[in-house]
């Protein structure tokens, strides 16, 4: 189950205490289509992502999705917990921080939690950085840590 933190404006960003966790995404299903896809996007046809049979035999047991296909979900993931409904727009201003902890093998349900690292003023609204655990389904580990920087404007 997923929770929303809906900030009423920009501004309120910046009175919550770092390391408040404001929630959890909902658990979405990384597939073997998504990772073809995600291959064909990137032309990373690296064998342990799209090749069934060699990954059986590979170090994993199964094809694994990209790093970076798990990272890409982290914005929509944030999006689900924390929104400003009243902001201009939000935009994606980049990541401090990322590491891939534990492979997402071919068929595994990850989800976001999600916290407040910081924030501070810029002019016309608030640039934010949350922390988003990138959870796998039956795994003590986490798939990716990452610190994600969003601007919000008002």
């Amino acid at each position: 189950m997923s929770a929303l933190t809906a900030f009423a404006a920009v501004p309120d960003l910046l009175a919550v205490e770092p390391g408040t966790e404001l929630g959890h995404s909902s658990w979405r299903v990384v597939e073997q289509p998504r990772i073809d896809t995600f291959a064909d996007a990137t032309d990373d046809h690296q064998w342990i992502h799209v090749d069934r049979e060699r990954a059986a035999a590979g170090p994993y047991g199964a094809t694994i999705a990209h790093g970076m296909l798990t990272l890409s979900l982290v914005p929509i993931m944030i999006g689900e917990v924390a929104t400003v409904p009243s902001a201009s727009f939000g935009l994606n201003y980049g990541f401090d921080k990322v590491r891939f902890t534990a492979p997402v093998p071919a068929g595994s349900r990850v989800r976001a939690a999600v916290s407040m690292v910081g924030a501070e003023a810029i002019r016309g609204g608030a640039k934010v950085t949350f922390r988003a655990v990138v959870e796998l389904a039956g795994s003590e580990r986490p798939a990716c840590i990452a610190d994600m920087i969003i601007v919000w404007m008002e």
